[in-house]
C-alpha cells in the first residue's frame, strides 16, 4: 500500500503507544490530547483494516496484528530518525528535540550551570530534562540519553564522563555536634543520629569513608531515611543529625557555617557522573553540543570520551 505523510506520523504514534503501554501517558509525553491521539490511531486502524490495540479501562495491549506491525516498523522509523539526525551535521547549529533523564544531584551539579547558555546558543533545540532519582530504561521511556554515576550504567551504552571524580563527606550542624557524643573515628558514628539515603535502585546507600589506606563501610540504625540530597542536608542544618553527601552539594552550607565537616580527615572519592546513550545510535549533534558545554569545551572541540 502507498504510505501518505499522515500514515508515517500515525505509525510513529502507534510505536510510541506500544512503548509506553497507554494512550494517556503517550499523549502527555507528546503534548497531545488523549482524544486526538485516540482519533489518530482509530484512523490508522481503519485505513489498515485491522485492529492494532486491545483497549480496556485498565490496560492497552497489542493485538497479534499490532505485534506483527510493530516488529516491522520499529527499525524503519529508527532509520528515518537517524537519517534526520545526520542532517544536523550540515546545519550551522543543531535542531530538533533532546530528552534527558537525570538524577537530582546531576541536575544541580552539571546541568543547571549550563542550561541557560545552551538554550541561548541552540534555540532550535527543544531540551526536555526529566529529573528523577529512580533508575529507568532510557530506551523504553523514549529518552535520548541519561546521566548516572560511574559503575551503574548498562553495559550496552556509550558513556561519556562529565566531571572529575567526586568527593563524598559527612556533615552536621555545629549545634548538633556540640550536644552529641564525641567523634574520634568512624566507629563512633554508631552512637549518632545518621541520616540514610535510599538511592534510585531502592537500596540504602552504605557510607564509604577513607583515610589514606584505611576504608570503612558504615551501615547503622539510621535515625531518618530519605531519598533526596536536599532534604538530607536541610535535616542536618536543623540539628537533625549527620548527613553523607557530595561535598559540592553542601558547599554553600559549609561556606556559611551552617554545616561543618564531620571527621574531615575521613572522606571518599567516588566515580564521576557520566552521560550515556545507546551504542547502536550515533551521538546526536544536540547532545554533543550539550556535553561540550558541560565539559567546558569550545563548540568545535571533540567530546571527551567518544
Amino acid at each position: 500500500m502507498h504510505l501518505s505523510r499522515g500514515d508515517l506520523g500515525d505509525l510513529n504514534l502507534f510505536c510510541a503507544i506500544a512503548k509506553t503501554g497507554g494512550f494517556r501517558k503517550t499523549a502527555a509525553e507528546l503534548d497531545l490530547s488523549p482524544s486526538a491521539l485516540s482519533h489518530a490511531i482509530r484512523g490508522l486502524e481503519k485505513r489498515l483494516g485491522v485492529r492494532l490495540f486491545n483497549r480496556t479501562n485498565r490496560s492497552v495491549t497489542l493485538t497479534p496484528a499490532g505485534r506483527e506491525l510493530l516488529s516491522h516498523v520499529t527499525s524503519g522509523l529508527s532509520e528515518i530518525t537517524n537519517g534526520l539526525e545526520a542532517l544536523n551535521r550540515f546545519r550551522d547549529r543543531p535542531a530538533g528535540q533532546l530528552r534527558l533523564n537525570v538524577p537530582t544531584d546531576a541536575a544541580r551539579l552539571v546541568l543547571a550551570p549550563v542550561i541557560a547558555r545552551y538554550a541561548t546558543l541552540y534555540p532550535d533545540v527543544r531540551l526536555e530534562v526529566a529529573v528523577e532519582d529512580a533508575v529507568v530504561d532510557i530506551i523504553e521511556q523514549g529518552f535520548d540519553a541519561g546521566v548516572r554515576y560511574g559503575g551503574t550504567i548498562p553495559e550496552d551504552m556509550i558513556a561519556v564522563p562529565l566531571c572529575p571524580d567526586l568527593r563524598w563527606v559527612t556533615v552536621a550542624s555545629p549545634a548538633y555536634l556540640a550536644s552529641a557524643p564525641p567523634l574520634r573515628g568512624p566507629a563512633d558514628l554508631h552512637q549518632h543520629r545518621c541520616i540514610g539515603i535510599r538511592i534510585g535502585s531502592g537500596k540504602i546507600y552504605h557510607w564509604e569513608l577513607e583515610r589514606d589506606q584505611e576504608k570503612v563501610f558504615l551501615d547503622t540504625d539510621w535515625s531518618v531515611i530519605v531519598n533526596e540530597t536536599v532534604l538530607s542536608i536541610e535535616i542536618a542544618e536543623r540539628d537533625g543529625g549527620i548527613s553523607y553527601n557530595l561535598e559540592s552539594r553542601a558547599a554553600v552550607q559549609i561556606a556559611n557555617g551552617s554545616l561543618v565537616k564531620v571527621l574531615p580527615e575521613w572522606a571518599s572519592m567516588g566515580p564521576p557522573l557520566f552521560i550515556y546513550y545507546p551504542s547502536r545510535r550515533q551521538l546526536p549533534e544536540a547532545l554533543r553540543a550539550l556535553i561540550r558545554l558541560i565539559q567546558g569545551q569550545k563548540p568545535d572541540q571533540n567530546v571527551t570520551g567518544e
